[in-house]
């Protein structure tokens, strides 16, 4: 499994927002300067993260996005999920019907426990403990 570039840039651009003070407007060209993102890819995560209702778009001249205040933060899994889900690991997760061979397929049962522990890992890391981890990080390496 591996998450798309959607996904990647847009937990990016979350933490980046929830590194900056309450309220704080940062303009396209900053999210994508700090995502690492061309600015028209990054537009299109942008309304998916606003549409989702954890970004607020501001227009005019001092628009830009910033993060809508929440309590307790969103987690990974909400943040990827708002993107494009989280994919399975296995095709034969994708739905109830979709393998034939579960019923009696012993890999079957370790697909499902380890979707469903990673699924336990992305919803227990909250944007605060990524930012506040992210900072700790910087920090130590001298790049603040």
């Amino acid at each position: 499994m591996q998450l798309t570039r959607a996904a990647d840039y847009g937990v990016r651009v979350m933490v980046h927002l929830a590194s900056c003070p309450q309220g704080a407007r940062v303009s396209l060209a900053d999210l994508a300067e700090a995502a690492e993102a061309s600015p028209s890819f990054l537009s299109k995560i942008l309304q998916q993260l606003v549409k989702s209702g954890m970004v607020t778009s501001h227009r005019g001249k001092h628009g830009g996005f910033s993060l809508v205040p929440r309590d307790p933060s969103p987690t990974l899994l909400e943040i990827i999920t708002a993107l494009d889900g989280l994919p399975p690991l296995n095709d034969c997760l994708k739905t109830d019907d979709a393998c034939h061979r579960k019923t009696w397929c012993g890999v079957h049962l370790v697909w499902v426990e380890a979707q469903q522990k990673l699924r336990a890992v992305l919803a227990a890391a909250s944007l605060d403990s990524l930012v506040r981890s992210t900072a700790s990080r910087r920090a130590v390496l001298g790049l603040d």
